[in-house]
């Protein structure tokens, strides 16, 4: 559980480093772009060729892609109810609507559900959470960043950002079933390595105590979503209507669970969409996902 620990160190240390007047007070940005620009796209190049397309894929995929759409009606209809601008309403779909499926989720699932358990959750994480954001995300940031924007724009920002061309590439080496040489796969896979604990950094250094904020209220909304509705949602789905079982799904809504996803948040920070609460939904969603994961593997251990 050493990744755990790494999660409270690097924050704790993107802290205390705005503090530091050799880090500039915009440092965080800095190294947003370097999780954006090289170790997000190692990560496409390294796990995408290596995914078997079945379709044991589909309860899994449905994590990210079905919450990820729920998060977007939930909050857009909030937004107009209660007249929230634009870079909220952003804000809130995709830090809630996206899981740390992978850095937090790979070592609690193999720590509750064994080795067996990862082959699900990598599923629920690379085709699922990491093209999520690398789509989907990027295309909703780019719509609630500022004003209006073109279709072509949009098209552009898309087709632009560094994961998406890592990921387009690797999809089509999955597709004639090739990979790159291995020393090519371990330098990937080290710059792949990377992400958590650079934008875990990035994350502390935007973290804001301040109990008079106003964030507090939308906190509380986003994380109620991500931690308890979203995984309501796909219970009553998949167990209750769909009358799935079995140890697939107890990972899949095990996984739905998770804490707001930590690039989810960088993306959103980005493109100026509240970077003090997409910080505040990591910042505080991962210790208090500890506590609601103990309720939902209970929850789940009848299915």
């Amino acid at each position: 559980m050493d990744n755990i620990l790494l999660v409270f160190v690097c924050m704790f240390l993107g802290f205390f480093l705005r503090k530091n007047p050799a880090f500039p007070p915009l440092s965080y940005k800095t190294l947003n772009q370097f999780v954006i620009y090289i170790s997000l796209p190692s990560i496409a190049l390294y796990y995408i060729p290596k995914l078997e397309i079945s379709t044991k894929l589909l309860f899994p995929l449905g994590i990210a892609w079905l919450g990820f759409a729920l998060s977007f009606v939930f909050f857009s209809v909030f937004g107009r109810l209660f007249n929230w601008s634009k870079k909220l309403t952003g804000c809130l779909i995709i830090t809630a609507g996206l899981g740390n499926t992978s850095f937090v989720g790979f070592p609690l699932v193999e720590a509750v559900y064994g080795k067996e358990g990862l082959k699900t959750a990598i599923i629920v994480d690379q085709p699922g959470s990491f093209v999520v954001v690398s789509t989907l995300a990027i295309l909703v940031a780019t719509l609630f960043s500022r004003g209006k924007t073109s279709s072509s724009e949009i098209l552009k920002k898309v087709l632009l950002f560094p994961p998406f061309i890592a990921f387009s590439f690797a999809v089509l080496l999955n597709c004639i079933t090739m990979d790159f040489p291995e020393i090519l796969q371990s330098v990937f896979q080290r710059l792949g390595s990377t992400v958590t604990p650079i934008a875990l950094v990035a994350v502390g250094m935007q973290l804001d105590f301040d109990l008079k904020s106003k964030h507090w209220k939308f906190l509380s909304l986003g994380l109620f979503f991500k931690l308890f509705l979203m995984p309501a949602f796909f219970y009553t789905l998949y167990v209750l209507i769909l009358k799935a079982n079995g140890p697939e799904i107890q990972v899949s809504l095990f996984e739905s669970a998770m804490a707001p996803m930590i690039t989810g948040t960088i993306v959103a920070s980005t493109y100026g969409l509240k970077p003090k609460l997409s910080s505040m939904m990591v910042g505080f969603g991962i210790p208090v996902s500890f506590l609601t994961l103990v309720f939902w593997y209970y929850v789940l251990k009848f299915v």
